[in-house]
């Protein structure tokens, strides 16, 4: 897959499936399979099994991948599409409602 315009560290809305319009900090992102891991959103209930680490076992819950393309960035508290453009000799991205950029 091309490059993803999330990045670690954003802060996105989900905009499509049963956490829609939950916002939340992007945890980790899989560039390979298009999916990010966010904050408090698509969580699962994991059964784990005692094990040094976890001595009682039990259940976990934690957040489960969501495809890229549920998600939108948010710029200024606006969910935003993100484009890049070249500035100088350097590719940035910039949020395309306002034209600002992004980093």
């Amino acid at each position: 897959m091309s490059m993803l315009k999330i990045k670690k560290g954003d802060t996105v809305k989900v905009i499509a499936g049963k956490d829609k319009d939950k916002e939340g900090k992007v945890v980790a992102v899989n560039q390979k399979d298009g999916k990010v891991v966010v904050e408090g959103v698509n969580m699962l209930t994991k059964h784990t099994k005692p094990s040094a680490s976890n001595q009682n076992g039990g259940i976990v819950h934690q957040e489960g991948p969501i495809d890229v393309s549920n998600v939108m960035y948010v710029h200024k508290g606006q969910a935003t599409r993100v484009g890049f453009k070249m500035e100088g000799d350097k590719k940035v991205r910039y949020a395309k409602s306002t034209g600002e950029v992004i980093d």
